[in-house]
């Protein structure tokens, strides 16, 4: 069902030359960042402690942050979670730290207990009557594991897409879509290296959305343009693709705008603790709009995809016969 329907001609692909440039541009930036930079890699990927604790009352966060930087510890990301009592401390440990510690909220190590008795007397400092709710070690190795798998994860799910494309559509679409989502997969890692976000597994969660979402508007585009090709034989390639466009715009519209309304809701409301998720799935919502128009099809325009590759031509016979509309 459509609220509004948009009876719009804009011609899109008439600046598919000027999106490519852009695209490209954007594309070099990210893969430049990725490589000189790379990404401010959480706990989950790079080994460290993370540790939760209860204040009786509010508490502020820059005591807690300057407190752990005078006792060593490099660059602690202390956020709220739950409530303004509730407190999450993440941190790297020392270097003679790394690869023991406590697993889970069980058995503690020698180096795990001395690391947990270090960072709640630097809370106590703060308000004494602090209570640990929870600490858990993260080896390096373990984080090494999770980043391996994060990543075939995704290309795998890249490598499934390519196939599902090529055997509801056609290979030149799915060259299309797959060349899409890699390219909002990389600006959105682009933009977490850049602005040094930290990176850890709900903004990987987020990725996968991304490529969910981009994928979904994406084949409803090309069902369209299918469609439109088998009716619009006499117009080219590009009015057809032209022709689809407009037509699904307005449910593209719809969708972009309802998602980031919550999206938003999040970011602002939901505090540090999923603010990465949120930054993620709105910049990839953004992103993967644009790329449905001007990657996606643009790419399957530039690989010449017509009604041919669709449907071929059927017989004098059997058109007279109705066999085709």
């Amino acid at each position: 069902m459509e609220f509004f329907r948009l009876n719009t001609h804009i011609d899109f692909l008439r600046l598919r030359k000027i999106a490519f440039a852009v695209s490209a541009a954007l594309l070099l930036l990210s893969l430049g960042s990725l490589l000189v930079r790379g990404l401010n890699f959480g706990i989950e990927f790079r080994g460290g402690v993370v540790l939760e604790a209860g204040f009786p009352e509010s508490v502020v966060l820059d005591p807690i942050r300057q407190g752990l930087e005078a006792a060593g510890f490099e660059r602690p990301q202390v956020q709220h979670f739950g409530s303004s009592r509730d407190v999450t401390v993440q941190l790297q440990p020392p270097e003679e730290a790394q690869g023991e510690g406590v697993e889970g909220n069980g058995a503690e190590g020698a180096v795990g207990g001395a690391l947990r008795d270090d960072i709640m007397q630097v809370l106590r400092s703060v308000n004494p009557g602090v209570q640990l709710k929870r600490v858990e070690f993260v080896g390096p190795q373990v984080g090494r594991d999770l980043a391996e798998q994060g990543a075939l994860a995704t290309l795998f799910t890249l490598l499934m897409i390519l196939a599902y494309i090529s055997f509801r559509f056609q290979w030149k679409f799915s060259i299309g879509a797959v060349a899409a989502l890699v390219h909002d997969v990389l600006i959105v890692l682009g933009l977490f290296s850049l602005a040094w976000l930290p990176f850890d597994l709900s903004v990987l969660a987020a990725l996968l959305a991304v490529i969910g979402y981009s994928l979904n508007d994406t084949i409803v585009v090309f069902d369209r343009i299918r469609e439109n090709m088998l009716r619009m034989r006499k117009r080219s390639s590009e009015e057809v693709i032209n022709a689809s466009l407009n037509q699904t715009l307005s449910r593209t519209i719809m969708t972009g705008v309802t998602t980031l309304l919550v999206l938003v809701a999040l970011f602002v409301l939901g505090g540090e603790a999923i603010a990465g998720f949120s930054i993620a799935l709105i910049a990839g919502i953004l992103i993967g709009t644009y790329s449905s128009i001007y990657i996606a099809s643009a790419v399957a325009l530039q690989l010449k995809v017509s009604m041919i590759d669709l449907a071929p031509p059927q017989p004098k016979d059997d058109r007279e016969a109705g066999a085709l509309p």
